[in-house]
């Protein structure tokens, strides 16, 4: 099927095809991603996302037994992939993983920022080093990556940030209040960035899903005085964040909600903020009252 255009007064025509629309996606093939929290759920997806597509990918995360796993699955199926095992709410754990990256890969093309966790109740019962691996995993680890990566990026100007949010950085939420500002802190970064690179070849973007289908939601009630996240019941599968990912790498954007009705989230919190702040407390404290005397 072919589509034809004219433009007025100056005769110019320009046709489309199926094969030139096809060109237009950018060359990703041979290309180097660097995939965070890479041992299961959305990184996981992704990484096998990307690798499908020709890319060459590096999975960063603790679990290196999954990491291998994964790995081997990729090159089984003809991709590329490098296991980097790294504890990413330890500086040190940050710089070596980036030192084993170019080491073996070379300079990175692609980032996408998506390690992160959550934890459920009153901010007052979560302990300070549950809140401080928090605040270094979700959010100073893609922080940092992103800027040891950017210059290198800049300097060929070519390359790609993705900082994998959630609609809880637009709807701040009673029960996971550092959760949504370690979220709040990334779309801000992302804004920024994305604004700072204009006229370049170098692109930001974040995508904010809502509840996803991964093991986020087991991980919150492990965590010590954490409780489950009630929203595992609206949780979509991971494939769906990353095929949307795929789609922002080759049209870039600065947000992608997903689903895209969330998108709705800013101005809910706008025009009803009031009804979560009268309304929000007690539900907070009915779900943890019902948890609690199920667990007894």
């Amino acid at each position: 099927m072919t589509t034809a255009f004219s433009l007025s007064g100056g005769g110019l025509r320009q046709t489309f095809d199926r094969g030139s629309m096809k060109r237009l996606l950018r060359d990703w093939k041979g290309k180097i991603a660097v995939i965070t929290g890479a041992s299961s759920g959305i990184g996981e997806a992704t990484a096998r996302k990307l690798a499908s597509k020709g890319l060459r990918v590096a999975l960063v995360a603790r679990r290196e037994e999954l990491l291998r796993k994964i790995v081997s699955e990729i090159e089984a199926g003809g991709g590329q992939a490098l296991a980097v095992p790294a504890d990413l709410a330890d500086e040190s754990g940050r710089h070596q993983a980036i030192e084993a990256i170019h080491g073996l890969y070379g300079p990175p093309d692609v980032l996408v920022n998506n390690a992160g966790f959550g934890w459920y109740g009153f901010s007052e019962d979560m302990p300070w080093d549950v809140a401080d691996q928090m605040i270094q995993v979700n959010a100073a680890a893609g922080v940092e990556l992103s800027l040891r990566l950017l210059p290198e990026m800049r300097a060929r100007n070519s390359g790609h940030i993705i900082n994998v949010s959630s609609v809880a950085g637009s709807l701040p939420s009673q029960g996971v209040a550092l959760y949504c500002a370690t979220k709040a802190f990334l779309d801000t970064f992302t804004t920024a960035l994305y604004r700072e690179l204009q006229g370049s070849n170098v692109h930001v973007s974040v995508v904010k899903p809502g509840p996803v289908t991964t093991e986020f939601f087991a991980a919150a009630a492990s965590k010590p005085a954490g409780r489950p996240v009630p929203a595992e019941a609206l949780a979509i599968g991971v494939s769906a964040i990353a095929d949307r990912i795929w789609s922002v790498l080759n049209r870039p954007r600065r947000v992608v909600y997903v689903p895209r009705l969330l998108s709705l989230a800013p101005w809910v919190e706008l025009s009803l903020g009031w009804l979560i702040d009268r309304f929000g407390p007690v539900l907070l404290r009915n779900k943890l009252a019902w948890a609690f005397a199920r667990d007894r």
